[in-house]
């Protein structure tokens, strides 16, 4: 019996609250409805917020109600984890309020909401570039903001996200070999490419045995006449390498690719242990 008239209470505080709720969205009152979209923001229902927020914007516009409630409408979505309406909302903000009470926090949650919504690195990265745009913009406007370093620590994840995608193709085009053309070149192409835009990347010496690896291939695979210029070159690749990452973990490997490059160019010079 008790435990039924807990939930006959409960049943009737929801049907209650959904009640005013109805109310509020059919009510004239429009600061009466901005108040309450006020409190259900913060008490955490975004979803109604929400909801009276994008019928506030319109008819609060032009006074400071409305730039608060677009605002609080980009939050709303961003803490449903709807990053791609948040961050329209954002941008619709600060074009509208450039010099607006949020517009610092509006610039870098826009950019954060882009980022939280960044795909991951196998798949198309256009929405990762957005992010790094917006994100580099608000640094631009608000060089001195408190939230600059969380902002070039977001920039430098979605960045090592592109080398990753860079890595992982280039690591294809190994993998490919001589499957319908000479993919160890594309390898080389690619790997290049990432450490010459990235050049800072943590992924840099993961890129570079890879180069070393395809050169050799190149070089095994090659015609005669083209053979002995590409082991030289496999040779060059292996002594930059380990100028650089001279306590590598692949650095065995390497020297295995130098010996045999050498062995190949000059049978009589001297292999490294």
């Amino acid at each position: 019996m008790k435990k039924y008239l807990i939930v006959m209470l409960l049943a009737a505080v929801v049907l209650s609250s959904c009640g005013e709720y109805n109310k509020l969205l059919k009510s004239t009152d429009y600061e009466y409805k901005y108040e309450a979209a006020k409190s259900y923001f913060a008490k955490g229902k975004y979803n109604k917020a929400a909801t009276l927020l994008n019928e506030l914007i319109t008819i609060l516009k032009g006074t400071d109600k409305a730039e608060e409630s677009l605002y609080m409408l980009g939050m709303c979505y961003y803490n449903q984890k709807d990053y791609p309406t948040a961050s329209q909302s954002f941008m619709t903000y600060y074009n509208t309020y450039p010099r607006g009470t949020y517009t610092e926090l509006a610039r870098f949650h826009s950019g954060k909401a882009l980022y939280m919504d960044s795909p991951e690195a196998r798949l198309d990265q256009s929405g990762t570039y957005m992010a790094i745009q917006e994100l580099q913009m608000f640094m631009e406007y608000f060089p001195q903001s408190s939230k600059k370093q969380e902002a070039q620590d977001m920039i430098f994840n979605l960045q090592d996200k592109l080398v990753l995608k860079d890595y992982l193709a280039a690591r294809l085009y190994y993998n490919l070999g001589t499957y319908l053309g000479n993919n160890y070149q594309s390898c080389v192409i690619t790997a290049q490419n990432a450490l010459k835009d990235y050049p800072y990347t943590k992924m840099r010496e993961d890129l570079s045995i890879l180069i070393l690896r395809a050169r050799y291939e190149m070089a095994i695979n090659s015609i005669e006449e083209r053979r002995d210029e590409r082991y030289r070159e496999t040779i060059d690749e292996y002594y930059g390498f380990r100028n650089e990452f001279p306590d590598s973990k692949f650095m065995r490997e390497a020297t295995r690719i130098f010996n045999a490059s050498i062995k190949e160019v000059n049978p009589e010079e001297e292999t490294l242990d």
